[in-house]
């Protein structure tokens, strides 16, 4: 079955954008790049908010793009073909490899655990993350914290009343000083 994973960067604090709705300090170096890319590859369908899904949209034809070194050509090369589900009561229509959900969450998720294939299920988006949370249906959480504290934005961890059990599966910490912490939810 696949897994429903949520992987973002995030501030110390516990911010994926700040105060003002910056998250230029998200920015990768090389070495978290090629991680991200890498851990990207493992991914069967990805699951955003339209938010996320907007500032995603560059990577639909930045293989255009001259100036993009091979690293991002790379990336993009893996983002544009994945099938893509957006979540959105605004959107009336979506671009490259990507649908507009048909139903909730939870019949989505259900839905593509159900579809053969390799790869897990990512989320992408605070907002969508923090339904599948409330639901019950994040498998793993994948944060890679950035050595910032932004003071405030909107949290990587949704807020809810009850308590999730994890284990820890795997760390990383990349010259840059942000750690990668991968945990299973213990059920």
């Amino acid at each position: 079955m696949r897994s429903v994973t949520y992987s973002m960067n995030v501030s110390l604090d516990g911010y994926i954008v700040g105060p003002d709705g910056d998250f230029d300090w998200t920015a990768p170096d090389e070495e978290v790049f090629r991680f991200v890319t890498d851990e990207m590859r493992k991914v069967g369908f990805h699951l955003l908010g339209r938010r996320l899904y907007e500032t995603m949209l560059y990577w639909e034809t930045a293989d255009q793009d001259p100036s993009l070194d091979d690293s991002m050509r790379e990336w993009a090369a893996i983002w544009k073909p994945l099938p893509k589900v957006v979540f959105s009561t605004t959107l009336s229509a979506v671009q490259g490899n990507a649908r507009l959900a048909s139903g909730g969450l939870a019949e989505e998720i259900e839905r593509l655990r159900a579809e053969p294939g390799e790869g897990d299920i990512a989320i992408g988006g605070a907002t969508l993350a923090a339904e599948a949370a409330a639901l019950g249906l994040i498998d793993e959480y994948r944060p890679r914290v950035c050595p910032v504290l932004v003071g405030g934005g909107i949290p990587f961890f949704p807020q809810r009343e009850r308590r999730v059990d994890l284990e820890l599966v795997e760390t990383r910490t990349f010259g840059s000083r942000v750690v990668y912490l991968r945990y299973r939810v213990a059920r």
